[in-house]
């Protein structure tokens, strides 16, 4: 599924215009992404949770020579599922 199908779900399920559901969609992820930028939690009960996660800095190797390098710290996007969502996978 992607952002149009997402979107065309939920113009059939919200009884909304295409162009109103995408509107909808749009603004539900630029609110996640701004809120997730500033290093705030999103929580959506019975589907799950977006944060910042920090990874520290760390060595590593690249692939194709082999060469050590240092892979520095970063902040990264990360979701955790709610139980009931992981829940209707594994049933599904």
């Amino acid at each position: 599924m992607n952002r149009k199908d997402l979107a065309d779900t939920v113009a059939r399920e919200a009884e909304l215009t295409p162009a109103q559901a995408d509107a909808a969609v749009g603004a539900a992820l630029d609110a996640v992404i701004s809120a997730v930028a500033k290093r705030e939690k999103v929580s959506l009960p019975g589907f799950g949770t977006f944060e910042a996660r920090h990874r520290a800095a760390r060595s590593g190797h690249n692939p194709q020579t082999g060469e050590a390098l240092q892979i520095a710290a970063s902040d990264v996007p990360a979701f955790k599922p709610a139980t009931a969502f992981k829940q209707a996978v594994m049933d599904h």
